[in-house]
């Protein structure tokens, strides 16, 4: 079933053309110099293929809510989500989206010397302009009203937002949003669904942000629940 994703507006990055891009649970929106729908597709669907192959292979990998044992032979995608897996504690399906996020955006990169690649909430971009992200948290009342300030200089980056309270993906906390800022968007992914596990209530902040500390390549994190937030790190906040 279709659920509309209202913050895919709050991408902002006006000097480009916008796309989406859909294969199966794959729903990429893409922001690019242009209109480059059927290469996406295609390295979408030779990223989905490698994946799928290796489940086939090893049903573990899909399965699994705990890092396993790195393969050397595994696809390189394959084999980057389990070691980010294995530097946030959780299973490596918990990086897919930012991994195919990542991926595609790099391929991209050689077509389109900007790119923005959203996957579920999960973000690769590159850009020569400021640019900003807006933060989707459900039911807070902070929701699409405040954003982060994305420097050129520090791009190519990962933003990725994570949630106990929004859309369908595993979590076992109840934070409203846990976005990670990382030069690797498949880390941001996995380290934004390892702290989210944590965080049942405004109290549990300081569980998440240690955790942030210790995770390394992670660049900042911003939790919100409810009508609190806490931020740390490289994070520039913005109001929207």
């Amino acid at each position: 079933m279709y659920q509309e994703r209202r913050y895919r507006n709050l991408i902002d990055n006006s000097n480009s053309v916008s796309f989406q891009v859909s294969v199966k649970e794959t729903d990429l929106y893409i922001r690019a110099y242009k209109d480059l729908r059927e290469q996406t597709r295609e390295i979408v669907l030779r990223y989905r293929y490698q994946i799928e192959e290796y489940i086939r292979g090893a049903p573990e990998f899909q399965t699994t809510l705990m890092p396993i044992q790195v393969d050397p032979f595994a696809p390189k995608i394959v084999k980057t989500m389990m070691e980010v897996s294995s530097l946030t504690g959780v299973g490596p399906m918990a990086a897919v989206a930012g991994s195919i996020s990542e991926s595609v955006g790099r391929e991209l990169l050689e077509l389109s010397r900007e790119v923005i690649v959203e996957n579920g909430g999960d973000i690769f971009l590159k850009t020569s302009k400021e640019a900003r992200v807006g933060i989707h948290a459900g039911p807070s009342p902070l929701s699409d009203k405040v954003g982060i300030k994305i420097n050129p200089a520090d791009t190519p980056l990962g933003v990725s937002t994570s949630s106990g309270t929004v859309g369908h993906s595993l979590s076992f906390g109840r934070a409203d949003a846990v976005t990670v800022i990382s030069e690797s968007a498949p880390l941001a992914d996995a380290a934004a669904t390892s702290i989210g596990n944590l965080i049942q209530d405004a109290g549990d902040f300081g569980k998440g942000l240690d955790l942030a500390r210790k995770i390394e390549g992670i660049m900042g994190v911003l939790i919100i629940v409810g009508k609190k937030m806490v931020v740390w790190g490289e994070v520039e906040l913005l109001q929207i």
